[in-house]
């Protein structure tokens, strides 16, 4: 087919979106190399990112412009092609979060190297949404989003709290600062651990490289925050499991995930390949078969337009800081890091992916359990 019949057919689409090849407005896209069309429309999501990092095309505002695609479905009018069919049948057949394939997430995503997340994130290195009810900048976001979770567990002195992929520490140091708990983190990232007992040192915080179905001891409450992403859904009974014979009887378990408006067993494939492999996003049926007849769920509190937010918050701060990475990381390392930050505010701004944070009891909590926001 010539390029102008792509073009044209390229355009077609972006019209249900208004969206312009080569137009004047923040949201349209700058052509820089029309192999382009083919690209997109024979590799879909995965040909757009891989085409912008290697500067096929710009666009000023990458996050507008894929609110809209979203927001339009365009991605329902471009016919997946076989590799990404192999793709989802591979992962109905295999477990791709095993134990031994459970790793390659931390190693290529979580150790590429903490300079990047320090730089980016809050001064506590909190990698998950803020929560910005009362918040104007983005260290006082994390500070209320971990402030809620030690609310919501009703935390008191000398309880014993199990943070399942605890990252670089922000919940467990800031849960024993301010309520005089003790911790345990685990994580399958050998730089998070590192960073995270450098930062536990003088608390009662203990920083564990372990994988969470080796876990089997008594704790009085438990968290996990933005970890059941890496899960997958074959394990997602295991995890519920192993969260149920690690919680004494009357504590809470409070689940903080990123979520999707349907189920799925795969995640979009550009994501998979470049940002985090293996990941997947679960659904409210999921989640629900998962924990069903382990837990009473409590509380279902959602706020996923503050992932937005944050994640705005960190383009800002990577954008800032990119002048002393940039030697280390390269050109097309800001092209693929930038894609995936703003296309992530995207799919939040266009609420197709939301921010659940879940409370959960073994028994129901007796008198009933008060919700806080």
């Amino acid at each position: 087919m010539s390029t102008n019949k792509l073009r044209n057919q390229i355009q077609e689409l972006l019209d249900l979106a208004d969206i312009k090849l080569n137009g004047s407005r923040p949201w349209d896209i700058k052509v820089n190399d029309e192999k382009l069309y083919h690209r997109v429309l024979s590799h879909g999501s995965l040909g757009l990112g891989e085409s912008y990092m290697d500067g096929w095309w710009d666009c000023e505002a990458i996050d507008q412009m894929l609110d809209r695609i979203f927001k339009a479905d365009l991605d329902k009018k471009v016919k997946n092609n076989w590799k990404l069919l192999l793709e989802v049948v591979g992962a109905q057949i295999f477990n791709m979060q095993n134990k031994k394939r459970a790793r390659v997430v931390g190693e290529k995503h979580y150790d590429i190297g903490n300079d990047l997340y320090e730089a980016m994130l809050d001064t506590r290195m909190a990698y998950s949404c803020g929560y910005w009810k009362d918040a104007n900048n983005l260290d006082d976001a994390q500070e209320a989003k971990l402030d809620l979770i030690c609310q919501k567990l009703g935390l008191k002195y000398g309880d014993r709290v199990l943070d399942i992929g605890c990252g670089w520490g922000n919940f467990t140091n800031f849960a024993a600062k301010k309520y005089g708990v003790s911790c345990v983190g685990i994580t399958i990232s050998k730089e998070q651990a590192a960073l995270a007992k450098k930062k536990a040192e003088g608390l009662p915080v203990e920083i564990r490289l372990q994988d969470y179905r080796e876990l089997n001891e008594k704790f009085d409450h438990i968290i996990s925050v933005g970890m059941i992403e890496h899960v997958g859904y074959k394990n997602y009974r295991t995890y519920m499991e192993v969260a149920h014979r690690n919680l004494k009887d009357d504590g809470l378990f409070l689940l903080h995930t990123i979520g999707g408006n349907k189920s799925v067993k795969t995640t979009d494939p550009w994501i998979a390949k470049y940002i985090f492999p293996n990941s997947m996003l679960p659904s409210v049926t999921q989640l629900a078969k998962s924990f069903e007849g382990l837990f009473v769920m409590e509380d279902w509190h959602n706020f996923s337009t503050d992932y937005d937010k944050t994640l705005m918050s960190w383009m800002k701060n990577f954008d800032a800081a990119w002048p002393h990475l940039k030697e280390k990381y390269g050109d097309r390392f800001y092209r693929m890091w930038k894609f995936y930050l703003l296309s992530c505010a995207a799919s939040f701004r266009a609420r197709n992916n939301q921010l659940w944070q879940i409370v959960l009891s073994k028994n129901g909590v007796q008198g009933g359990y008060q919700s806080i926001r």
